[in-house]
């Protein structure tokens, strides 16, 4: 069951800044990987522990969820990760353009709240301003993981991301959904889901060589410009 919290409302959209690496890893300088919408946080405890090499953030806007998944990581006394409480919308971009050139490996947004009525639509986490926050701190070759079992929300993320312009999908893969998760390991939701014998729609992306450059004269989203994915909708076999 998703529990819903409106990141629009006044509680959320408070300036809260960000510790930076220094203050959350054993081992600042390692690569990062940011999971944005990390909810009870059990994909990145897990994941942690099977690839140590880097450090793992998950951001989230429900603080009940985030104090839980932190007594975990402390539990376990891992210090390559941490989960922080925050609206990525609001708190996330200085704190991703203050990052060392390069340090930001790989991003995923997995799972995100729907809002399916139109008139919601602006809660959605991937808005225009985050995308560019994340391209402007990923390099060349680094990586963007979106997947979702609702093809409503996943569809209007493919179109913002390739009408930015800034990221490419590996030729390897499949269109329009890569059939397999590049993630060592698959998040709460994704299990059940997969569980229930129902598909699951994912997109890899890498930056390309663009340079970040200036907003467009309209949003992201209202630019019509053809994506990877054809307007079909095929079944998928996860």
């Amino acid at each position: 069951m998703r529990q819903h919290v409106n990141p629009l409302s006044r509680v959320h959209q408070r300036p809260l800044p960000l510790p930076p690496p220094a203050e959350l890893f054993g081992e600042p300088a390692r690569p990062i990987h940011l999971d944005i919408g990390s909810a009870r946080g059990g994909f990145l405890l897990e994941l942690a522990q099977q690839e140590p090499g880097r450090n793992y953030l998950g951001v989230e806007i429900r603080q009940p969820l985030v104090q839980a998944a932190e007594a975990d990581r402390q539990a376990l006394g891992l210090g390559n990760l941490h989960y922080l409480y925050c609206n990525a919308n609001v708190n996330l971009q200085q704190w991703l353009g203050a990052l060392p050139p390069g340090q930001l490996e790989r991003v995923s947004i997995q799972f995100p709240d729907p809002w399916f009525k139109k008139k919601h639509h602006k809660r959605r986490v991937l808005q225009p301003a985050l995308l560019l926050a994340i391209a402007g701190a990923l390099a060349e070759q680094q990586e963007l993981f979106i997947q979702s079992d609702v093809l409503d929300v996943i569809e209007p993320m493919v179109l913002l991301i390739e009408a930015s312009g800034y990221f490419q999908r590996p030729p390897q893969d499949g269109r329009p959904w890569r059939l397999d998760n590049p993630l060592a390991v698959a998040t709460e939701r994704e299990r059940l889901v997969l569980q229930q014998g129902l598909p699951v729609y994912r997109v890899l992306y890498e930056r390309n060589r663009q340079p970040l450059g200036a907003w467009p004269e309209l949003p992201l989203e209202q630019r019509p410009k053809a994506t990877d994915n054809p307007p079909e909708r095929p079944e998928l076999c996860p």
